[in-house]
């Protein structure tokens, strides 16, 4: 079953009392305090693992607890320190606290160990406080008590590229043509109920991660329809493809506008990434018809067709968009860095659309990199 976010108690354990004890042998006389220290509890860690990729193993644990510290004892013996408790999160979790909303860890690299809660600290025992004064103390420390929060685990998928668009648009046959993902494929909306990863290898040594979510609709930032449930998998993207079905009843400047509407009341850092455009099922209609529809679309959002996707081996008997990039020219922030109309089944412009988002990955990253500098 696959989970994306679990709602837990988590609790360090508590440290062990410090003893009251007195060295009492036999021609021993007045051998004075021997009480031993406490044991610190235990604390938790979370640690990443790439062999996972759901929370569904944490799902029913409502209370995660480390062991509390044991108790010293006579003779100056320390209590043994409380158990570790590790849990462990796919890449991607993020730990966030359920009182304030503060996201406390974002777990993203394979092998990742962190200390989330430390345990109490052990008490000392009353051989700590003999003095000149006070040769037979009667008093030793309590432990200090673990620490608990109350956090929601929510997983966000690390990708590259994350597919965007109405239901039943042919994201997961793009996907499944595309990359090595098998999702469920069929004829009628909301095929995708969970978020789907496929790797698309560009060449021998390139290729980037997309990810797949359920269909978004109008109303989707009002909980209508699954895909607002499953936009926090594609937050951590650079890129965005926004998937445009040329066959639906819906007009295709309408289904642009509405994603970006919706991406924009889920999130103004999500509706700011830079995009691309693929009109699909182009496979349903004729060749001018498509022509004519992209032509009109191109126009609505205030493009021109050019030649510019040529470099990537697109069918150029399809009217297409490509962004004249070019050394030191910043990418297109509101605008599509290209539209390139495909269908996945007839495999029309698929090899194209993987090059083609290859290089705006790649352009991306760098121009990332570069402003961070």
């Amino acid at each position: 079953m696959f989970v994306d976010n679990v709602d837990l108690t988590i609790s360090s354990g508590k440290g062990g009392a410090g003893a009251i004890s007195f060295w009492t042998e036999k021609f021993v006389i007045k051998g004075g305090p021997d009480g031993g220290d406490g044991g610190r509890g235990g604390s938790v860690f979370f640690k990443v693992d790439n062999n996972t990729d759901t929370l569904s193993g944490l799902r029913g644990r409502n209370h995660i607890k480390a062991e509390n510290g044991r108790p010293g004892e006579g003779r100056k013996k320390y209590g043994r320190k409380g158990q570790d408790t590790t849990i462990i999160v796919p890449p991607g979790t993020v730990v966030v606290d359920m009182e304030t909303g503060e996201e406390l860890l974002d777990l993203v690299e394979e092998g990742q160990i962190v200390k989330f809660l430390e345990g109490g600290k052990g008490g000392l025992g009353n051989m700590h406080f003999k003095s000149s004064t006070n040769q037979r103390p009667t008093y030793a420390q309590p432990g200090l008590p673990g620490i608990t929060k109350q956090v929601r685990l929510e997983m966000k998928l690390i990708a590259d590229v994350g597919l965007v668009g109405y239901p039943n648009v042919g994201k997961s046959t793009l996907i499944a043509t595309l990359s090595n993902a098998r999702p469920q494929v069929a004829n009628y909306e909301f095929t995708t109920l969970t978020p789907k990863l496929g790797v698309v290898h560009v060449s021998d040594y390139d290729s980037f991660m997309m990810a797949d979510i359920p269909g978004i609709i109008e109303g989707a930032s009002d909980g209508r329809g699954l895909g607002l449930e499953f936009l926090r998998h594609i937050e951590r993207t650079k890129t965005l493809l926004l998937m445009i079905d040329a066959a639906n009843y819906r007009e295709m400047k309408y289904q642009y506008e509405t994603l970006l509407v919706e991406l924009d009341r889920y999130s103004e850092t999500l509706a700011g990434r830079k995009h691309a455009i693929a009109i699909t099922k182009i496979d349903s209609l004729s060749r001018d018809e498509v022509n004519t529809l992209t032509e009109t679309f191109l126009k609505d959002i205030g493009l021109e067709a050019n030649d510019t996707l040529k470099k990537y081996k697109a069918d150029m008997n399809y009217l297409s968009y490509g962004f004249k990039t070019d050394f030191g020219v910043p990418l297109p922030q509101k605008e599509p860095l290209f539209v390139l109309p495909i269908s996945s089944v007839a495999h029309i412009n698929t090899e194209a659309l993987r090059y083609a988002l290859g290089d705006f990955v790649k352009n991306v990253k760098e121009e990332t990199e570069a402003e961070e500098k």
